[in-house]
């Protein structure tokens, strides 16, 4: 998957805005306002930041050379992907998808039910 298609999976998802909160390099995926994916533009290698359920966390990092802790984010809760080192696309999407859902079951119950009537 390359930087175009992840940006397009992103913005396809209900609620979700793209940013630049930190410098004009790292390019930010939010759902009402939270984080759920972090890209660095100025990089050789296109990876991706994603939350991560910890235990499913571990587990892709012993299945997956491709993924391992979140470089710069908590490794608890955070994987780095390599998006362009062979895994499928329906994969990443997954792991977009489960970075995302994890987000949004973490806010409050009010923007929960404003997501869903977008």
């Amino acid at each position: 998957m390359n930087i175009e298609e992840f940006r397009e999976y992103c913005l396809s998802k209900k609620g979700v805005e793209e940013t630049f909160p930190f410098d004009e390099e790292t390019l930010v995926y939010k759902v009402m306002g939270k984080i759920f994916a972090i890209t660095g533009l100025d990089s050789a290698e296109f990876t991706v930041n994603l939350k991560c359920d910890p235990d499913r966390a571990i587990e892709l990092r012993e299945e997956y050379p491709e993924i391992r802790p979140g470089w710069h984010m908590n490794k608890k809760h955070w994987n780095t992907v390599e998006f362009e080192s062979g895994l499928s696309d329906d994969f990443l999407c997954g792991l977009i998808d489960h970075s995302y859902e994890l987000v949004v079951s973490g806010l409050p119950k009010k923007l929960q039910a404003e997501l869903n009537k977008r």
